[in-house]
């Protein structure tokens, strides 16, 4: 029908594992995959406030819903099991709910198989398996590191972030996170990784991943391996928050260096750019970050 009709087909859902661990062949080229991620900055406009989004999350109608809390224990407490139970991915939906809260609180860091197998009690290639689940259901995302680096061997481990910070942060059984708490460094990161992961989605596709050196140095968002970025929650950026930045950079030469954070004005320090977070939002969706 394709060929000879010229019809259109769209197919949506959210989970392509059948479709992938099937064989099925993928009309030989003739599909094009997109991915819809939760609401964005540039969506948003107007009504976006980052604390409802690290609170609510970004899923449209819990974010513009009258009780988000509950609408959340709704989706995150018994949606996504369900879902996978549905799906027929998982026979021992207590072990995957024990699972998701314990890879919940590990979001943002380096996957431990061993680790999590151990919190979790469940077996360390079950939990391979329900983190498989995860990325097949769109629920979370691979952050590969970034192996270019010379002078300082890179660590090769992934790291991975859930796809919404409000339902990370359900599942994480954690209270509203306040500006300046311990929790809220985490959550903006985890936010910021959702923008560019979306940015790289909907306009060019441009490869998204972290650097981490073995002897401690870590940069959290590497972005089309031009531009080297780091989140901080701070409203005083330090010499201590641009360490990272700053051993990436005599290692590689990237277009911009720059720490994402909540002061109120731009800055330049020793050739990084000190970028207050909204800007740096605001040039990402308006073309200001030069990734080309």
């Amino acid at each position: 029908m394709i060929e000879s009709l010229g019809v259109r087909f769209l197919l949506t859902g959210s989970s392509a594992r059948k479709l992938r661990r099937g064989g099925v062949n993928l009309l030989g080229g003739r599909a094009r995959s997109r991915f819809l991620h939760p609401l964005t900055f540039n969506e948003l406009g107007d009504e976006f406030d980052l604390l409802r989004a690290l609170n609510s999350g970004l899923l449209p109608s819990i974010y513009f819903s009258d009780d988000p809390e509950d609408d959340l224990r709704a989706y995150a407490g018994d949606y996504l099991k369900e879902e996978v139970a549905a799906e027929g991915l998982t026979r021992n939906v207590p072990a995957f709910s024990r699972f998701l809260q314990v890879a919940a609180s590990c979001n943002g860091q380096l996957i431990n198989y061993s680790k999590i197998s151990n919190d979790a009690q469940v077996a360390r290639s079950t939990v391979q398996e329900y983190f498989g689940i995860l990325r097949d259901t769109l629920i979370g995302y691979d952050l590969p590191c970034w192996k270019g680096s010379v002078k300082r061997k890179p660590l090769s481990t992934a790291k991975f972030y859930f796809f919404d910070p409000g339902v990370v942060r359900f599942l994480q059984n954690r209270s509203p996170v306040r500006e300046g708490s311990p929790e809220f460094g985490d959550a903006f990161e985890t936010y910021l990784f959702h923008e560019l992961r979306s940015w790289s989605d909907y306009r060019r596709a441009a490869p998204l991943t972290y650097w981490r050196s073995k002897s401690g140095y870590e940069v959290d968002f590497i972005l089309d391996d031009r531009i080297a970025i780091e989140a901080k929650a701070t409203q005083t950026a330090s010499a201590r928050h641009l360490k990272g930045l700053k051993a990436l950079r005599e290692d590689s030469t990237f277009q911009r260096y720059i720490l994402v954070c909540h002061e109120q004005r731009r800055r330049e320090v020793d050739g990084l750019t000190i970028m207050p977070w909204r800007e740096f939002i605001e040039a990402l969706w308006g073309g200001a970050i030069d990734v080309g």
